[in-house]
């Protein structure tokens, strides 16, 4: 059984390494909140990125906040799924959910 060094080397073997980006709500809040870090992979394109976290922070089968690779930040019971409107950060950088797609802001 793989321990976790073995697990991260042969991940960045595979070329899967991993990384967090923040899913921030504003679509219909008075401030923008941090409600999620989501976890994604590093070598995939920016909409990749934002796609994969607008996935796994809608609630489709089980709460959102239940779903692999998401580590819930918000302090309420629960919390509703991303929307347009909504932002996700990738290092420095900032993307808003668009009706269609993404824009960098």
């Amino acid at each position: 059984m793989p321990n976790n060094k073995t697990e991260a080397l042969m991940n960045t073997f595979l070329g899967k390494e991993k990384e967090m980006i923040s899913v921030i709500q504003s679509a219909f809040e008075d401030s923008p909140r941090l409600v999620a870090m989501v976890e994604v992979d590093k070598s995939a394109s920016v909409e990749s990125k934002c796609e994969d976290a607008f996935v796994k922070t809608n609630t489709i089968n089980i709460p959102w906040w239940r779903n692999e690779g998401v580590t819930p930040m918000f302090p309420e019971k629960t919390c509703r799924s991303t929307s347009v409107g909504d932002m996700v950060l990738i290092g420095t950088e900032k993307f808003k959910c668009d009706s269609f797609g993404w824009s960098k802001i």
